[in-house]
């Protein structure tokens, strides 16, 4: 199966940056469709900071486009979300969001652990 690890959380100031990375891995061969950044403050729902699909194709949440940029290594299933001028309301747990095909049989959708990123003022 494939499997999510999520980095790079901590702790920074008001209108510091701060850069998460993510690595898909598994024992067999598989394919990746969609990369993204997903985020989640306390007593609020999951929302979508960033994706990034097979092509290349970003797409951002309004509330980070301009501030945030995701990109993609695929010799390394890697995905990577830099974050600039970061606000104190953007403090939550940050989850990596992976889907494609496992041997080219099953569809997976997969999360990570999550990583939390606390933005003070």
């Amino acid at each position: 199966q494939v499997q999510v690890v999520e980095s790079g959380g901590g702790s920074v100031q008001a209108g510091e940056s701060l850069t998460l990375s993510c690595v898909a891995s598994a024992e067999g061969i598989f394919s990746i469709y969609t990369m993204a950044w997903y985020r989640q403050a306390p007593g609020l729902q999951r929302e979508l900071v960033a994706n990034i699909r097979s092509g290349n194709m970003a797409n951002y949440a309004d509330s980070v486009r301009g501030r945030f940029t995701i990109s993609r290594d695929k010799a390394k299933n890697a995905v990577y979300l830099q974050m600039n001028d970061l606000k104190p309301e953007e403090t939550a747990v940050y989850y990596c969001n992976v889907d494609g095909h496992y041997e080219g049989v099953s569809y997976y959708n997969k999360w990570g652990q999550g990583t939390l990123v606390t933005v003070s003022s």
